[in-house]
């Protein structure tokens, strides 16, 4: 396990044409080694051949010959990535490196040392680079990713200050989610994207439906609105207030247990693609209090509509969590990616909005260049 991966130049990749050793790249940026996956293309190795040790983004996403899903794409992040193809200056700064500097340290050596935080956010393409475990353990004397964490954290005799300032230090684990529990409890700990549409929706629809055919369709809009109106209030009060309680939290193991098991191991690990939704019992348990709020201030008609609101905006929330993570978006969503991610990588005490800035602008949390963040 590489803390980095190399920089690779194109001739270099272009060697890489053979059944023994095929190499692509996507985006210009990323290589892979697909050699053990020729055997088990579904199509066949034969579609992948003629374009080995070339990029692929095209073809891939081709619509006539076949577009690739998105788990396709993590696939490949997940077990095959095997390193960066130079830019034409990086390219240069290698064949001309008279001072012999690694070729591992290219990558972070421009500027970034992923464990800190910085001014601009990295390149997209770093946040992918797995750390190294055994490196990570012996420098930062934090947690070891290789062996369950929850444990770690709990006997780990770790102070508050201490474990605040590593927890939001992210690392990458690589393949797969790492472990949390280690044990049969694991599976609770990890929940696909798929899992909140297809759980929610048939009851927010329902919800919706008492509420719109028991009342003044005006009226029911009006609730709907109003109660996606409030949610937006509540993501940014339970993700500042609750999930980032990082300065009351009391300095004892349980508390920073707690804390990981809620929101810090999201920090820790942000781009787990198993651990970016809420699992459906820690979204019952958050949203019991503000269903009995709801039903016991407003007529029970009107409480459905606003409900229904409330919870469609949380289904909204976690889709848009999650897009925002491991998404390709459009230039028009890409500002709110680099807004999250930069809460990530730039600054956890600020940015707590993920749908929109409009609360982080009302309550002056917004991130800007203006805020830096303390190292």
């Amino acid at each position: 396990m590489s803390r980095s991966l190399p920089l690779v130049s194109t001739s270099e990749v272009q060697k890489h044409n053979t059944v023994k050793s095929c190499w692509v790249v996507l985006y210009l940026r990323k290589i892979y080694d697909v050699t053990s996956f020729l055997d088990e293309h579904p199509a066949g190795g034969d579609l992948i051949l003629p374009y080995a040790g070339q990029d692929v983004t095209k073809i891939m996403a081709d619509t006539v010959s076949h577009e690739h899903s998105e788990s396709a794409y993590e696939m490949l992040d997940e077990g095959m990535l095997v390193g960066y193809l130079a830019t034409p200056e990086e390219e240069d700064e290698l064949l001309n490196n008279k001072n012999k500097t690694p070729v591992e340290m290219k990558l972070t050596g421009q500027g970034y040392d992923m464990y800190e935080f910085h001014d601009h956010l990295p390149a997209e393409e770093m946040l992918s680079i797995q750390t190294d475990f055994e490196e990570d353990a012996k420098k930062h004397k934090f947690l070891d990713l290789s062996k369950p964490l929850l444990l770690q954290v709990l006997f780990g005799g770790f102070s508050k200050e201490f474990y605040l300032d590593q927890v939001h230090r992210p690392r990458h684990y690589g393949k797969g989610s790492a472990p949390l529990f280690g044990n049969f409890l694991e599976p609770l700990s990890l929940t696909p994207w798929w899992v909140v549409p297809v759980i929610w929706l048939p009851v927010n629809f329902y919800i919706f439906y008492l509420g719109w055919v028991n009342q003044a369709k005006l009226t029911a809009l009006s609730f709907w609105v109003l109660g996606l109106f409030v949610w937006t209030f509540l993501e940014y009060c339970l993700h500042r207030f609750l999930f980032h309680l990082d300065g009351y939290l009391p300095d004892h193991p349980i508390a920073l247990a707690f804390h990981f098991l809620f929101h810090g191991i999201h920090h820790y690990l942000p781009m787990d693609g198993l651990r970016l939704v809420l699992p459906p019992t820690l979204f019952i348990l958050l949203s019991f209090p503000i269903y009995k709020f709801f039903f016991s201030i407003l007529p029970y008609y009107n409480a459905c509509s606003g409900f229904a609101g409330g919870m469609l905006g949380y289904i909204m929330y976690d889709m848009t969590h999650y897009v925002l993570h491991h998404a390709r978006l459009p230039k028009y969503f890409q500002e709110l990616k680099t807004y999250h991610l930069e809460h990530h990588y730039k600054n956890y005490e600020l940015g707590f909005g993920v749908t929109s800035k409009f609360w982080d602008v009302i309550f002056g949390t917004e991130i800007t260049s203006t805020f830096q963040k303390k190292i």
